[in-house]
Protein backbone atom coordinates (compact mmCIF):
# COMPACT_ATOMS: atom_id res chain seq x y z
CA UNK A 1 0.00 0.00 0.00
CA UNK A 2 0.99 3.66 -0.82
CA UNK A 3 -0.25 5.71 1.70
CA UNK A 4 -0.94 9.80 0.96
CA UNK A 5 1.32 10.82 4.04
CA UNK A 6 4.21 9.14 6.09
CA UNK A 7 4.83 10.87 9.05
CA UNK A 8 7.89 9.70 10.83
CA UNK A 9 8.20 10.48 14.48
CA UNK A 10 5.10 10.26 16.68
CA UNK A 11 6.58 12.99 19.42
CA UNK A 12 5.36 16.46 19.82
CA UNK A 13 4.46 17.63 16.45
CA UNK A 14 4.12 13.98 14.82
CA UNK A 15 1.70 13.06 17.04
CA UNK A 16 -0.73 16.43 16.34
CA UNK A 17 0.23 15.96 12.55
CA UNK A 18 -1.24 12.64 12.21
CA UNK A 19 -4.21 13.34 14.00
CA UNK A 20 -5.20 16.56 11.92
CA UNK A 21 -4.18 14.95 8.67
CA UNK A 22 -6.13 11.89 9.63
CA UNK A 23 -9.31 13.96 10.58
CA UNK A 24 -9.82 14.44 6.47
CA UNK A 25 -10.89 10.08 5.87
CA UNK A 26 -9.26 11.14 2.54
CA UNK A 27 -6.23 11.01 3.52
CA UNK A 28 -4.17 7.78 4.66
CA UNK A 29 -1.50 8.21 7.19
CA UNK A 30 1.02 6.22 7.95
CA UNK A 31 2.60 6.91 12.01
CA UNK A 32 5.56 5.64 12.36
CA UNK A 33 7.66 5.50 15.86
CA UNK A 34 10.78 4.07 16.81
CA UNK A 35 9.75 3.08 20.14
CA UNK A 36 6.66 1.46 21.86
CA UNK A 37 3.56 1.97 22.15
CA UNK A 38 0.79 2.49 24.67
CA UNK A 39 -2.89 2.45 23.12
CA UNK A 40 -4.59 2.51 26.47
CA UNK A 41 -3.91 4.79 29.35
CA UNK A 42 -4.32 1.79 32.22
CA UNK A 43 -0.85 -0.20 30.16
CA UNK A 44 0.69 3.85 30.49
CA UNK A 45 4.07 2.81 32.77
CA UNK A 46 4.10 5.07 35.48
CA UNK A 47 7.05 6.98 34.88
CA UNK A 48 4.96 8.09 31.28
CA UNK A 49 1.55 8.58 32.85
CA UNK A 50 3.06 10.42 36.03
CA UNK A 51 4.67 14.16 35.65
CA UNK A 52 7.23 14.67 38.33
CA UNK A 53 8.32 18.45 36.24
CA UNK A 54 12.36 17.52 37.24
CA UNK A 55 13.89 20.72 35.50
CA UNK A 56 16.93 18.06 35.65
CA UNK A 57 18.29 15.16 33.80
CA UNK A 58 14.94 13.35 32.65
CA UNK A 59 15.15 10.02 34.49
CA UNK A 60 13.03 7.66 32.38
CA UNK A 61 14.22 3.62 31.29
CA UNK A 62 16.41 3.38 28.55
CA UNK A 63 13.42 1.60 26.59
CA UNK A 64 11.48 5.18 26.45
CA UNK A 65 14.42 7.28 26.04
CA UNK A 66 17.42 7.18 23.79
CA UNK A 67 20.09 8.05 25.94
CA UNK A 68 21.97 10.38 23.64
CA UNK A 69 25.07 12.12 25.39
CA UNK A 70 26.53 15.00 24.13
CA UNK A 71 29.84 17.85 24.41
CA UNK A 72 28.96 20.46 26.34
CA UNK A 73 32.13 22.40 25.86
CA UNK A 74 35.99 22.05 26.20
CA UNK A 75 35.99 21.64 29.68
CA UNK A 76 32.34 20.41 30.75
CA UNK A 77 32.38 16.55 31.50
CA UNK A 78 29.65 14.50 28.70
CA UNK A 79 25.84 15.35 29.32
CA UNK A 80 23.30 12.97 28.93
CA UNK A 81 20.68 14.00 26.47
CA UNK A 82 17.00 12.35 27.16
CA UNK A 83 14.80 12.28 23.84
CA UNK A 84 11.82 10.65 24.19
CA UNK A 85 11.48 6.95 22.41
CA UNK A 86 8.11 6.23 22.61
CA UNK A 87 4.56 7.50 21.30
CA UNK A 88 4.29 11.07 22.68
CA UNK A 89 7.98 11.05 21.88
CA UNK A 90 9.99 13.84 24.46
CA UNK A 91 6.30 14.75 25.56
CA UNK A 92 5.98 12.20 27.24
CA UNK A 93 8.62 12.23 29.54
CA UNK A 94 9.41 16.01 29.38
CA UNK A 95 8.99 18.28 32.88
CA UNK A 96 5.27 19.08 31.57
CA UNK A 97 6.01 23.13 31.55
CA UNK A 98 3.63 24.64 28.90
CA UNK A 99 5.24 28.11 27.46
CA UNK A 100 4.28 29.53 24.71
CA UNK A 101 6.96 31.20 22.18
CA UNK A 102 7.07 35.45 22.78
CA UNK A 103 5.45 37.67 20.02
CA UNK A 104 9.09 38.63 19.01
CA UNK A 105 10.36 35.13 18.71
CA UNK A 106 7.67 34.75 15.71
CA UNK A 107 8.29 37.65 14.36
CA UNK A 108 11.58 37.53 14.23
CA UNK A 109 11.41 34.28 12.26
CA UNK A 110 9.10 36.59 9.84
CA UNK A 111 11.83 38.37 9.35
CA UNK A 112 14.05 36.08 8.55
CA UNK A 113 12.02 35.02 5.29
CA UNK A 114 9.17 33.15 6.54
CA UNK A 115 6.45 35.45 6.67
CA UNK A 116 4.24 32.62 7.40
CA UNK A 117 5.19 32.40 10.84
CA UNK A 118 4.40 36.10 12.21
CA UNK A 119 2.84 35.67 16.04
CA UNK A 120 -0.25 36.66 14.24
CA UNK A 121 -0.05 33.67 11.95
CA UNK A 122 0.69 31.42 14.21
CA UNK A 123 -2.06 32.51 17.18
CA UNK A 124 -5.22 30.36 16.21
CA UNK A 125 -2.91 27.25 15.68
CA UNK A 126 -1.92 27.66 19.56
CA UNK A 127 -5.10 28.36 20.29
CA UNK A 128 -5.89 24.62 18.30
CA UNK A 129 -3.83 22.82 20.49
CA UNK A 130 -4.38 23.79 23.96
CA UNK A 131 -7.27 24.01 26.89
CA UNK A 132 -6.62 26.03 29.26
CA UNK A 133 -8.02 25.62 32.70
CA UNK A 134 -7.37 29.40 33.94
CA UNK A 135 -7.54 31.80 31.12
CA UNK A 136 -10.45 31.79 28.28
CA UNK A 137 -9.87 35.28 26.12
CA UNK A 138 -8.62 35.78 22.57
CA UNK A 139 -5.19 34.10 23.33
CA UNK A 140 -6.45 31.13 24.95
CA UNK A 141 -8.15 27.98 24.05
CA UNK A 142 -10.72 25.71 25.19
CA UNK A 143 -11.10 22.75 23.26
CA UNK A 144 -7.53 21.77 22.08
CA UNK A 145 -6.16 18.37 22.92
CA UNK A 146 -3.94 19.37 25.69
CA UNK A 147 -4.76 20.85 29.08
CA UNK A 148 -2.91 23.37 30.52
CA UNK A 149 -3.14 24.74 34.33
CA UNK A 150 -1.27 26.59 36.63
CA UNK A 151 -0.77 25.71 40.35
CA UNK A 152 -2.66 28.09 42.41
CA UNK A 153 -0.35 30.48 45.03
CA UNK A 154 -2.82 28.58 48.15
CA UNK A 155 -1.14 25.34 46.56
CA UNK A 156 2.69 26.60 46.12
CA UNK A 157 4.84 24.79 48.10
CA UNK A 158 7.37 26.65 50.73
CA UNK A 159 9.97 27.12 48.65
CA UNK A 160 7.95 28.24 45.58
CA UNK A 161 6.44 30.92 48.03
CA UNK A 162 10.16 31.86 48.87
CA UNK A 163 11.12 32.03 45.77
CA UNK A 164 8.15 34.16 44.58
CA UNK A 165 8.31 36.73 47.13
CA UNK A 166 12.22 37.35 47.06
CA UNK A 167 11.61 37.68 43.24
CA UNK A 168 8.97 40.49 44.03
CA UNK A 169 11.22 41.82 46.83
CA UNK A 170 14.23 41.99 44.48
CA UNK A 171 12.22 44.23 42.05
CA UNK A 172 10.63 41.95 39.35
CA UNK A 173 6.97 42.91 38.59
CA UNK A 174 3.96 39.70 39.07
CA UNK A 175 3.02 37.97 35.92
CA UNK A 176 -0.50 36.35 36.31
CA UNK A 177 -0.16 34.27 32.93
CA UNK A 178 3.07 33.61 31.23
CA UNK A 179 1.17 32.79 27.88
CA UNK A 180 -0.05 35.95 27.25
CA UNK A 181 2.14 37.95 24.48
CA UNK A 182 5.21 39.16 25.79
CA UNK A 183 4.51 38.86 29.57
CA UNK A 184 7.78 38.83 31.99
CA UNK A 185 7.66 39.12 35.75
CA UNK A 186 7.45 36.33 37.95
CA UNK A 187 4.27 33.89 38.54
CA UNK A 188 2.71 30.38 38.15
CA UNK A 189 4.15 28.19 35.57
CA UNK A 190 1.81 26.91 33.01
CA UNK A 191 2.02 22.87 32.70
CA UNK A 192 0.25 20.30 30.88
CA UNK A 193 0.17 18.00 33.70
CA UNK A 194 -3.23 18.18 35.18
CA UNK A 195 -3.79 16.09 38.31
CA UNK A 196 -0.22 14.84 38.40
CA UNK A 197 -0.57 13.21 34.55
CA UNK A 198 1.40 13.86 31.79
CA UNK A 199 -0.86 15.25 29.07
CA UNK A 200 1.48 13.84 26.29
CA UNK A 201 0.11 14.51 22.64
CA UNK A 202 -0.36 10.33 22.58
CA UNK A 203 -2.92 11.73 25.33
CA UNK A 204 -3.82 14.39 23.71
CA UNK A 205 -4.03 14.10 20.26
CA UNK A 206 -3.14 10.07 19.47
CA UNK A 207 -6.14 8.39 21.80
CA UNK A 208 -9.16 10.86 19.67
CA UNK A 209 -7.58 9.53 16.07
CA UNK A 210 -6.78 5.65 17.03
CA UNK A 211 -9.88 4.38 15.64
CA UNK A 212 -9.94 6.27 12.17
CA UNK A 213 -9.99 3.56 9.98
CA UNK A 214 -7.50 6.04 8.09
CA UNK A 215 -4.51 6.08 10.32
CA UNK A 216 -2.25 3.11 11.03
CA UNK A 217 0.07 3.57 14.07
CA UNK A 218 3.54 1.48 13.46
CA UNK A 219 5.44 1.38 16.78
CA UNK A 220 9.48 0.03 17.27
CA UNK A 221 9.85 1.05 13.30
CA UNK A 222 13.11 2.47 13.12
CA UNK A 223 13.24 4.92 10.06
CA UNK A 224 17.16 3.82 8.62
CA UNK A 225 16.79 6.39 5.24
CA UNK A 226 14.88 8.25 2.90
CA UNK A 227 14.66 6.68 -0.44
CA UNK A 228 14.28 8.81 -3.62
CA UNK A 229 13.73 8.73 -7.07
CA UNK A 230 15.75 11.20 -8.59
CA UNK A 231 14.75 14.75 -6.19
CA UNK A 232 11.45 13.29 -5.13
CA UNK A 233 10.78 11.38 -2.06
CA UNK A 234 9.43 7.82 -2.51
CA UNK A 235 9.56 6.06 0.76
CA UNK A 236 10.78 5.10 3.74
CA UNK A 237 13.52 2.19 4.51
CA UNK A 238 12.43 1.13 8.14
CA UNK A 239 13.60 -1.66 10.49
CA UNK A 240 11.69 -3.80 12.88
CA UNK A 241 12.08 -7.00 14.48
CA UNK A 242 15.63 -7.54 12.97
CA UNK A 243 13.94 -7.18 9.21
CA UNK A 244 13.63 -4.37 6.93
CA UNK A 245 11.35 -3.39 4.84
CA UNK A 246 10.69 0.03 2.83
CA UNK A 247 7.01 1.61 2.81
CA UNK A 248 6.13 4.36 0.38
CA UNK A 249 4.08 7.76 0.49
CA UNK A 250 3.12 10.35 -1.77
CA UNK A 251 4.17 12.91 1.44
CA UNK A 252 6.86 12.71 3.82
CA UNK A 253 6.72 14.45 6.90
CA UNK A 254 10.45 14.15 8.87
CA UNK A 255 8.85 14.72 12.72
CA UNK A 256 11.71 12.75 14.51
CA UNK A 257 13.42 15.61 16.55
CA UNK A 258 16.64 17.98 16.02
CA UNK A 259 18.99 15.08 16.48
CA UNK A 260 17.37 12.29 14.16
CA UNK A 261 15.95 14.45 11.50
CA UNK A 262 19.65 15.71 10.93
CA UNK A 263 20.75 12.94 10.95
CA UNK A 264 18.04 10.69 8.75
CA UNK A 265 18.39 13.47 6.03
CA UNK A 266 22.58 12.77 5.73
CA UNK A 267 22.18 8.70 6.45
CA UNK A 268 19.53 9.63 3.03
CA UNK A 269 22.09 11.86 1.37
CA UNK A 270 20.87 14.97 1.99
CA UNK A 271 23.69 17.31 3.91
CA UNK A 272 26.66 18.99 3.85
CA UNK A 273 28.45 17.50 0.92
CA UNK A 274 31.92 17.20 2.29
CA UNK A 275 30.48 15.34 5.32
CA UNK A 276 28.86 13.27 3.56
CA UNK A 277 31.43 11.88 1.01
CA UNK A 278 33.81 11.83 4.52
CA UNK A 279 31.09 9.48 5.78
CA UNK A 280 31.25 7.20 2.23
CA UNK A 281 27.31 8.41 1.94
CA UNK A 282 26.12 8.98 -1.87
CA UNK A 283 24.90 12.62 -1.95
CA UNK A 284 21.57 13.41 -3.52
CA UNK A 285 21.52 17.14 -2.45
CA UNK A 286 24.37 19.17 -1.15
CA UNK A 287 22.58 21.05 2.01
CA UNK A 288 25.28 22.52 4.07
CA UNK A 289 22.82 23.75 6.98
CA UNK A 290 21.87 20.03 8.14
CA UNK A 291 23.04 19.85 11.29
CA UNK A 292 24.08 23.23 11.57
CA UNK A 293 22.41 25.80 13.41
CA UNK A 294 21.93 23.45 16.39
CA UNK A 295 20.79 25.71 19.40
CA UNK A 296 19.62 24.79 23.13
CA UNK A 297 18.73 26.58 26.69
CA UNK A 298 21.67 26.48 28.67
CA UNK A 299 21.07 25.43 32.10
CA UNK A 300 22.78 26.20 35.34
CA UNK A 301 22.03 24.71 38.81
CA UNK A 302 21.97 26.81 41.99
CA UNK A 303 21.37 24.19 44.64
CA UNK A 304 20.80 24.10 48.52
CA UNK A 305 20.03 21.33 51.17
CA UNK A 306 17.36 21.80 53.25
CA UNK A 307 16.70 21.88 57.39
CA UNK A 308 16.25 18.49 59.18
CA UNK A 309 12.46 19.66 59.49
CA UNK A 310 11.56 20.17 55.99
CA UNK A 311 10.46 17.52 54.10
CA UNK A 312 11.42 16.69 50.13
CA UNK A 313 8.67 14.89 48.91
CA UNK A 314 9.47 13.53 45.28
CA UNK A 315 5.84 13.12 44.20
CA UNK A 316 4.94 16.34 44.94
CA UNK A 317 4.43 19.03 42.11
CA UNK A 318 8.47 20.27 41.42
CA UNK A 319 8.04 22.95 39.46
CA UNK A 320 5.01 25.80 39.80
CA UNK A 321 6.57 29.36 40.22
CA UNK A 322 9.29 30.86 37.43
CA UNK A 323 10.57 34.10 36.58
CA UNK A 324 11.17 35.56 32.76
CA UNK A 325 13.64 38.79 33.00
CA UNK A 326 15.91 40.49 30.53
CA UNK A 327 19.56 40.47 31.49
CA UNK A 328 21.22 43.56 32.37
CA UNK A 329 23.06 44.89 28.97
CA UNK A 330 20.89 42.25 26.32
CA UNK A 331 19.58 43.17 23.57
CA UNK A 332 17.20 40.47 23.63
CA UNK A 333 14.31 41.54 25.65
CA UNK A 334 13.01 38.37 27.92
CA UNK A 335 15.72 36.52 27.43
CA UNK A 336 16.68 34.62 30.61
CA UNK A 337 14.59 32.63 32.83
CA UNK A 338 14.67 31.16 36.34
CA UNK A 339 12.29 28.68 38.08
CA UNK A 340 12.35 26.97 41.84
CA UNK A 341 12.28 23.57 42.18
CA UNK A 342 11.17 21.90 45.19
CA UNK A 343 12.50 18.43 44.81
CA UNK A 344 16.42 18.48 43.03
CA UNK A 345 18.07 15.68 42.47
CA UNK A 346 21.91 14.65 41.68
CA UNK A 347 22.74 14.10 37.66
CA UNK A 348 22.08 10.97 36.45
CA UNK A 349 25.84 10.80 35.53
CA UNK A 350 27.01 11.89 39.01
CA UNK A 351 24.97 8.91 40.46
CA UNK A 352 21.31 10.50 40.74
CA UNK A 353 18.23 9.00 41.04
CA UNK A 354 14.49 10.66 40.42
CA UNK A 355 13.10 9.43 44.25
CA UNK A 356 16.45 10.99 45.89
CA UNK A 357 16.53 14.52 47.21
CA UNK A 358 19.28 16.09 47.03
CA UNK A 359 17.46 19.47 48.51
CA UNK A 360 16.25 22.62 46.24
CA UNK A 361 17.61 24.67 43.49
CA UNK A 362 17.17 27.84 41.51
CA UNK A 363 17.73 26.50 38.04
CA UNK A 364 18.80 29.78 35.61
CA UNK A 365 18.91 29.50 31.70
CA UNK A 366 19.53 31.54 28.66
CA UNK A 367 16.08 31.63 26.72
CA UNK A 368 18.06 33.36 23.76
CA UNK A 369 21.70 32.09 23.65
CA UNK A 370 23.50 32.99 20.93
CA UNK A 371 26.38 30.05 20.81
CA UNK A 372 25.26 27.39 18.11
CA UNK A 373 26.50 24.14 18.02
CA UNK A 374 26.00 20.85 15.38
CA UNK A 375 25.72 17.69 14.69
CA UNK A 376 27.24 15.43 12.69
CA UNK A 377 27.54 11.44 11.45
CA UNK A 378 29.99 9.01 13.47
CA UNK A 379 29.49 6.61 10.73
CA UNK A 380 27.43 5.28 7.80
CA UNK A 381 25.74 3.05 10.58
CA UNK A 382 22.01 3.91 11.30
CA UNK A 383 22.54 2.37 14.58
CA UNK A 384 25.46 4.82 15.40
CA UNK A 385 24.67 7.72 17.51
CA UNK A 386 25.33 11.12 15.89
CA UNK A 387 27.75 13.57 17.74
CA UNK A 388 26.18 16.55 19.65
CA UNK A 389 28.53 19.37 19.41
CA UNK A 390 26.71 22.14 21.27
CA UNK A 391 29.04 24.63 22.07
CA UNK A 392 27.17 25.97 25.78
CA UNK A 393 28.89 29.28 26.31
CA UNK A 394 30.90 29.62 23.74
CA UNK A 395 29.69 32.91 23.29
CA UNK A 396 31.34 35.50 25.70
CA UNK A 397 27.72 37.02 25.71
CA UNK A 398 26.07 34.26 26.71
CA UNK A 399 29.16 33.50 29.89
CA UNK A 400 27.90 37.10 30.97
CA UNK A 401 24.47 36.81 31.17
CA UNK A 402 24.70 33.66 32.86
CA UNK A 403 27.21 34.92 35.39
CA UNK A 404 24.46 37.27 35.85
CA UNK A 405 21.85 34.78 36.46
CA UNK A 406 23.70 32.72 39.04
CA UNK A 407 24.80 36.09 40.80
CA UNK A 408 20.90 36.89 41.21
CA UNK A 409 19.86 33.46 41.87
CA UNK A 410 22.27 33.41 45.28
CA UNK A 411 20.72 37.06 46.44
CA UNK A 412 17.45 35.31 45.75
CA UNK A 413 18.02 32.67 48.17
CA UNK A 414 19.07 35.41 51.04
CA UNK A 415 15.74 36.20 51.55
CA UNK A 416 14.21 35.46 54.85
CA UNK A 417 11.74 33.40 54.14
CA UNK A 418 14.29 31.23 52.97
CA UNK A 419 16.13 31.10 56.15
CA UNK A 420 13.59 28.40 57.52
CA UNK A 421 14.05 25.80 54.68
CA UNK A 422 18.02 25.86 53.70
CA UNK A 423 20.76 24.80 55.71
CA UNK A 424 23.21 25.80 53.47
CA UNK A 425 24.08 26.21 49.61
CA UNK A 426 25.72 23.57 47.82
CA UNK A 427 26.70 25.02 44.56
CA UNK A 428 28.24 27.43 43.25
CA UNK A 429 30.82 27.39 46.59
CA UNK A 430 31.70 30.97 47.96
CA UNK A 431 35.35 30.90 46.14
CA UNK A 432 34.13 30.03 42.93
CA UNK A 433 31.48 33.28 43.21
CA UNK A 434 34.74 35.23 44.10
CA UNK A 435 35.35 36.80 40.38
CA UNK A 436 34.45 37.10 37.26
CA UNK A 437 37.20 34.14 36.51
CA UNK A 438 35.87 31.88 38.95
CA UNK A 439 32.81 32.01 37.95
CA UNK A 440 33.57 31.70 34.60
CA UNK A 441 35.58 28.40 35.31
CA UNK A 442 32.57 26.87 37.46
CA UNK A 443 30.26 27.65 34.57
CA UNK A 444 32.08 26.30 32.17
CA UNK A 445 32.27 22.88 33.64
CA UNK A 446 29.35 22.65 34.95
CA UNK A 447 26.88 23.98 32.05
CA UNK A 448 24.25 21.55 31.23
CA UNK A 449 21.62 21.15 28.15
CA UNK A 450 18.13 22.99 29.03
CA UNK A 451 16.64 19.54 26.43
CA UNK A 452 14.87 22.19 24.29
CA UNK A 453 17.08 21.32 21.33
CA UNK A 454 16.56 23.40 18.10
CA UNK A 455 17.43 24.46 14.50
CA UNK A 456 19.26 21.97 12.74
CA UNK A 457 16.88 21.89 10.01
CA UNK A 458 16.38 25.80 9.73
CA UNK A 459 13.39 27.42 8.41
CA UNK A 460 14.33 30.39 5.91
CA UNK A 461 14.66 31.19 2.17
CA UNK A 462 16.81 29.16 -0.34
CA UNK A 463 18.55 32.14 -0.87
CA UNK A 464 19.82 31.50 3.12
CA UNK A 465 22.84 29.04 2.30
CA UNK A 466 22.04 27.33 6.01
CA UNK A 467 18.16 26.94 5.42
CA UNK A 468 17.29 23.70 4.97
CA UNK A 469 13.05 23.76 4.58
CA UNK A 470 10.86 27.02 3.63
CA UNK A 471 8.01 28.15 4.70
CA UNK A 472 5.67 26.11 4.33
CA UNK A 473 8.38 22.98 5.80
CA UNK A 474 9.33 22.01 2.45
CA UNK A 475 12.92 21.01 2.10
CA UNK A 476 15.21 23.30 -0.33
CA UNK A 477 15.20 20.80 -3.77
CA UNK A 478 13.18 17.95 -3.19
CA UNK A 479 9.89 17.21 -3.56
CA UNK A 480 7.06 15.83 -1.23
CA UNK A 481 9.28 16.09 1.83
CA UNK A 482 8.87 18.14 4.50
CA UNK A 483 10.23 18.45 8.08
CA UNK A 484 8.13 19.73 11.21
CA UNK A 485 9.43 19.80 14.70
CA UNK A 486 11.63 21.94 16.50
CA UNK A 487 14.35 21.24 14.34
CA UNK A 488 13.20 23.69 11.79
CA UNK A 489 13.11 27.09 14.11
CA UNK A 490 15.34 29.62 12.93
CA UNK A 491 16.21 30.67 16.60
CA UNK A 492 15.14 29.07 19.54
CA UNK A 493 12.13 30.20 20.77
CA UNK A 494 12.22 31.91 24.57
CA UNK A 495 9.91 29.59 26.30
CA UNK A 496 10.15 26.10 26.80
CA UNK A 497 9.72 24.04 23.50
CA UNK A 498 6.78 21.71 23.71
CA UNK A 499 4.27 23.60 22.82
CA UNK A 500 5.86 25.74 20.19
CA UNK A 501 6.49 22.17 18.60
CA UNK A 502 3.32 20.65 18.97
CA UNK A 503 1.99 24.14 17.11
CA UNK A 504 4.57 23.30 14.35
CA UNK A 505 2.77 20.08 13.64
CA UNK A 506 -0.38 21.50 13.66
CA UNK A 507 0.76 24.16 10.76
CA UNK A 508 2.32 21.07 8.81
CA UNK A 509 -0.92 19.13 8.74
CA UNK A 510 -2.48 22.56 7.54
CA UNK A 511 -0.30 22.99 4.71
CA UNK A 512 -0.75 19.66 3.95
CA UNK A 513 -4.30 19.97 3.89
CA UNK A 514 -4.62 23.24 1.98
CA UNK A 515 -2.22 21.13 -0.98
Amino acid sequence: MKYDVIVIGAGSAGSAAATRLSEDPQISVLLLEAGPDYPDFETLPNELKFGYATGTDIMVSDEHNWQYTGKANEIAETMLVPRGKVTGGTSAINGQVFLRGLTDDFNDWSTQGNKLWTFEEVLPFFRNLETDMDFHDDFHGSEGPIICHRFKQDDWLPSQTAFYNACIEAGFPPVADFNQPDSHGVGAIPCNNPNGIRFSTSIGYLAQARHRVNLTIKAKCVARRLLFNGLSVAGVEVESGGENFVVEGEQIVLSSGTIANAQLLMLSGIGPSDHLKEMGIDLILDLPGVGKNFSDHPLIFVTANVKENVTLDGLAPRLQVGLRYTANGSIRPNDMMMWMQSFATERVNRGGNRMEGLGIRIVGSIYLASSKGQITLKSNDPNDQPFLDFHLLEDLEDLRRLREAVRIAVDLLKHSEFDEIIEKRLEPLDSDLDSDDSLNKWLLKEVTTGQHLTGTCKMGQSSDQMAVVDEKLRVHGVEGLRIADASIMPNTVRANTNATTIMIGERVAAFLKNN
